[in-house]
C-alpha cells in the first residue's frame, strides 16, 4: 500500500480508538460498581491516559496532511497492543474474555498493510497472549480455580483457537486484500489507458483538420520557391537554399499527405511485412531530409536472423517522433541502436542534452507535456501510446556521461511480429 492510501486508514483507526477508550472505561467501570472487582485502578487509568494522549497525537498528526507510510500506521496499530496488553496483565491475563481483542489489530494490519506487516503483527499478538499465560495479575478469587485442571483445559483450548484464528486472519485476509489492491492497480491503469486512448483521438482528430488546412499554404510556398529558384538560380548560395526549401515543402505534403491515407493503409499493412533492418533504413532515411544539421550515428546488431515486422507505418512515426525529440534536446548528435534476440526489438536513441528531469519521466508517455525545454512532448505521448498497443514499452532514462536514452522494447510475441 502506498503513502497516500495509508492517511483514510489512520483516520479510520484514531476513530475505532475513540471507540475502544470508551468501552474500556465501561467496562472498567461496570466490572467495579456493577460486579464488585478490585481492579488495580491506578495503574489501568494511567495506561487508559496514555492511550488517550496518543489519539490525541493522532489527531493532530492528521489536521498536518502530511502522508502516512506503511511503517508509521503498523507502529500506531502496536501502541494499541501495547495498551491492550498492559490492560489484560493487570486484570487476569488470559483468562480475561477481552483477550480475544488481539484479533482487531491483526485484522487491521492484514486488511490494511503489506503482508509482511500483517505477518509481524500476527507473531506479535500470538507472542503476547503466550506470554499472559504464565505472567499476569490474578484476578479476585482466580488464585484456586486457575489450578484446576478444567480451567486449564479451557484456558489452552482458547489460546489454540486464538493460534489458529490469527493464523487465518494473515493468511486469507492478506491474500484478499492484496488481490483487491492488484485490482485496483489494473483498473487504474485501465482507465489510464482509456484517457490516453481519448488524448490520442483527439490528437488525430486535431491532425485531421491541420493536415486539411495546411495543404493549402504548402501548395502557396512551393509555387513562391519554385518561382524565386527560376528568378535567382544563378546565385549559388541563395539556389542551394531555395532547393533545401522546396525539399523540405515537398517533405510536408508528403506527410500530410500520409496523414489522410494512413487509415486506408493500416488495414492492408496486415497482409504485408518488413524486415525490420530495412524499416529502419527507411526511417533514418526520411528523418534525415527532416533534420539534415543532426549528424546520427546508427548501429544495427541482433542475434539470430534478422525479424520481419508488419504495421512498418505506425511504428516508423513512432521512431521519428521519439529522434524528433532527441534532436531537440541535442541538436548536434543523435546516437540510435536497435538490436533484437529470439524474445524481442529493442531501440535505444540517446542525445547529449540536458537529461531527462524527476517530472518528465513520472510524466512522459502518460500524457503530453507541453515544455520542449528537455526535448519531450507530444511526439513522446503517441509513442508511447503506439507501442503500449503493440505489447511493448517506452522507458526514459539518463545515460552515463550526460543526456537521455528513449528505450522501445517490443517482444517478438506481439502482433506486430508475423507469427
Amino acid at each position: 500500500m502506498n503513502t497516500v492510501n495509508a492517511m483514510p486508514n489512520l483516520r479510520r483507526l484514531f476513530l475505532l480508538r475513540n471507540i475502544v477508550i470508551a468501552g474500556q472505561v465501561l467496562a472498567i467501570a461496570a466490572a467495579v460498581w456493577l460486579l464488585d472487582m478490585p481492579l488495580a485502578l491506578a495503574p489501568m487509568s494511567a495506561v487508559i491516559a496514555a492511550l488517550i494522549a496518543l489519539n490525541l497525537r493522532t489527531w493532530a498528526r492528521l489536521r498536518q496532511g502530511v502522508p502516512v507510510g506503511d511503517a508509521e500506521f503498523f507502529f500506531e496499530l502496536l501502541a494499541d497492543v501495547a495498551s491492550l496488553t498492559a490492560l489484560l496483565y493487570l486484570s487476569g491475563g488470559s483468562t480475561n474474555p477481552f483477550v480475544s481483542l488481539y484479533l482487531l489489530p491483526l485484522t487491521i494490519a492484514a486488511a490494511a498493510l503489506p503482508a509482511r506487516y500483517a505477518w509481524s503483527m500476527a507473531g506479535l499478538t500470538v507472542a503476547c497472549y503466550t506470554l499472559l499465560l504464565f505472567f499476569f495479575r490474578p484476578l479476585a478469587g482466580q488464585d484456586h480455580s486457575m489450578h484446576s485442571n478444567g480451567f486449564n483445559l479451557h484456558i489452552l483450548g482458547m489460546w489454540i483457537t486464538f493460534l489458529v484464528s490469527a493464523i487465518l486472519i494473515a493468511n486469507f485476509v492478506t491474500t484478499m486484500s492484496a488481490s483487491i489492491r492488484a485490482r485496483d492497480r489494473e483498473l487504474a491503469a485501465a482507465r489510464e489507458r482509456s484517457l490516453r486512448d481519448e488524448q490520442v483521438l483527439a490528437l488525430g482528430t486535431f491532425a485531421a483538420g491541420a493536415a486539411h488546412e495546411l495543404g493549402t499554404p504548402l501548395s502557396t510556398i512551393a509555387v513562391l520557391s519554385r518561382e524565386l529558384e527560376n528568378e535567382h538560380g544563378a546565385v549559388p548560395g541563395l539556389n542551394r537554399d531555395l532547393q533545401l526549401l522546396r525539399a523540405q515543402v515537398d517533405n510536408c505534403k508528403r506527410i500530410i499527405t500520409g496523414l489522410t491515407s494512413a487509415a486506408g493503409q493500416a488495414r492492408a499493412e496486415h497482409a504485408s511485412r518488413q524486415n525490420v533492418q530495412a524499416l529502419l533504413d527507411g526511417v533514418l532515411e526520411k528523418w534525415t531530409l527532416l533534420r539534415p544539421q543532426v549528424k546520427l550515428v546508427t548501429n544495427w546488431q541482433g542475434t539470430g536472423a534478422v525479424p520481419d515486422i508488419i504495421g512498418g507505418e505506425t511504428i516508423s512515426q513512432t521512431l521519428i517522433n521519439i529522434l524528433n525529440n532527441a534532436a531537440d534536446a541535442s541538436p548536434q548528435e543523435v546516437e540510435i541502436e536497435a538490436s533484437w534476440s529470439t524474445d524481442a526489438l529493442t531501440i535505444e536513441v540517446r542525445d547529449r542534452g540536458p537529461g531527462i528531469t524527476e517530472e518528465i519521466s513520472a510524466q512522459a508517455g502518460r500524457k503530453p507535456i507541453s515544455t520542449k525545454s528537455a526535448g519531450h512532448g507530444i511526439g513522446l505521448f503517441l509513442a508511447n501510446a503506439t507501442i503500449d498497443r503493440l505489447g511493448g514499452s517506452v522507458a526514459l532514462f539518463n545515460r552515463d556521461g550526460g543526456g537521455g536514452c528513449t528505450r522501445v522494447t517490443i517482444p517478438l510475441a506481439s502482433p506486430a511480429f508475423p507469427a
